[in-house]
């Protein structure tokens, strides 16, 4: 024991006194918000900068009036769509807009020229403003005040509640269970690929450069092995912590700053007093203040005690399951290109839960396919995390967690049994036949 604590002290101090790690740990949670508020802004910035682009339109139907937008300049043509064409290509203008005489009641035949394929944006927004005057003149034909029909439309929000055994009531929403089941199931996935990746190359590195025959004459294969998987699970869960901790003071840090420096308070309540004799402004006011009382509310009632208590489980779970899997392929092989063909086979399990969270568990947490893919070992670091805020009963979660402890028992038996010789070949062309000849060598 004290030897394999040695090496995961080695595999822990080897990695978190490295400049890459500190780089990465305090950069990461500091580099997406740069990035996407870097975007974000660029994007603005090149909208509002951006010059509206010509659109020829045909309108043989003569029932369409079109008005300039800052996205679009029409010119409308009064000539046949071949005489179009021609003069469309001499020039530099975005499209060319076809609308023959058609029946509103059977919209056919529209059609859109572009020299280049254009943005699925810019297409669907020609499609919407035709469709707006298309049921403009519906209404009209129909004698239909658009007022009223607006009327007889109102908005339904069902407020969600979960009834108790006991009879009591709690608040929740499916939107904001669905948030937080996408995001920790993506962050799994990626904690676990990204470690048990770096074990692999771990093992590869001490092998090539022959470090490991050193080390084994010391200790045993298998407790290298579970020393390395080790160390290396505590750099991820020490760098998982900063990252949160980094990533509470600074949003809170950055909401206090905003909340001292910006008059967005003053700015709102000057537009309540402004808009108070308004009712319809007052109405949508009161019905945000609404949704976001409710929204807290909903918030307050997520067991994120037990949401936490679980992702740490099934993320440690999860990454000894696959990092034995990971150390066996590096000790089988002497380069990352030669890994290649055994690393896809170890992460297609991962890959078809991490698929599966977005085809079965998020669109039906309860469903028998989401059942499944949370109980089997190989899927459960993903599902079982994806599910967990909408509620697992505790006899799945318990024997989700005793089939994940017995997945990672068996795993890091195999690998070990393969690790034990691999770690020591040097220059052998490794297939899955070699690997399962090793597994059965008595030693």
């Amino acid at each position: 024991m004290n030897k394999i604590w040695l090496i995961i002290q080695r595999e822990f101090l080897n990695r978190v006194q490295k400049k890459s790690f500190l780089i990465a740990t305090i950069l990461v949670p500091l580099i997406f918000p740069v990035i996407i508020g870097g975007l974000g802004y660029i994007a603005y910035k090149e909208a509002e900068s951006a010059k509206p682009e010509n659109v020829q339109v045909i309108d043989e139907s003569k029932l369409f009036k079109f008005e300039n937008t800052k996205r679009f300049n029409f010119i409308l043509l009064d000539m046949s769509l071949e005489q179009a064409k021609k003069a469309y290509n001499e020039t530099d203008d975005f499209a060319l807009l076809y609308i023959p005489a058609f029946d509103i009641n059977k919209p056919e035949g529209v059609a859109i020229y572009t020299k280049e394929n254009p943005s699925i944006e810019k297409v669907g927004d020609l499609e919407s403003l035709i469709e707006t005057q298309i049921h403009d003149l519906k209404l009209k034909e129909y004698n239909i005040d658009e007022s009223i029909l607006k009327s007889l439309r109102p908005q339904v929000s069902l407020k969600q509640f979960n009834l108790t055994e006991s009879g009591e009531e709690k608040s929740s929403s499916s939107g904001l269970l669905y948030g937080l089941g996408f995001g920790l199931g993506i962050l799994i996935y990626m904690f676990v690929l990204i470690y048990g990746i770096q074990i692999m190359q771990g093992v590869i590195d001490e092998k090539t450069s022959k470090i490991v025959e050193v080390i084994v004459s010391s200790v045993k294969p298998f407790q290298l092995m579970l020393g390395k998987i080790i160390g290396i699970a505590a750099v991820g869960l020490l760098q998982f912590t900063i990252w949160i901790i980094l990533i509470s003071v600074l949003s809170s840090g950055a909401l206090a700053f905003l909340g001292l420096k910006m008059p967005q308070k003053q700015a709102m309540e000057q537009v309540s007093k402004s808009f108070a004799s308004d009712p319809e402004v007052k109405d949508a006011m009161n019905t945000q203040n609404n949704k976001a009382a409710e929204f807290l509310a909903n918030l307050g009632e997520v067991p994120f005690g037990k949401i936490a208590v679980v992702f740490v489980f099934y993320f440690l779970g999860g990454y000894l399951l696959y990092g034995a899997l990971f150390a066996a392929v590096g000790s089988a092989v002497d380069s990352q290109q030669e890994a290649q063909q055994f690393q896809f086979p170890v992460t297609l399990p991962l890959l078809i839960g991490y698929l599966g969270l977005f085809m079965f568990i998020l669109r039906d947490p309860h469903g028998p396919v989401s059942f499944w893919l949370s109980i089997i070992p190989f899927t459960s670091p993903v599902a079982m995390v994806g599910r967990i805020a909408f509620g697992v009963p505790d006899w799945q979660l318990a024997l989700s967690i005793v089939l994940l402890i017995g997945g990672f028992l068996l795993t890091t038996w195999i690998a070990g049994r393969i690790y034990r010789v691999g770690i020591l070949m040097t220059g052998t062309k490794v297939s899955y036949k070699v690997l399962a000849k090793w597994f059965m060598l008595k030693g």
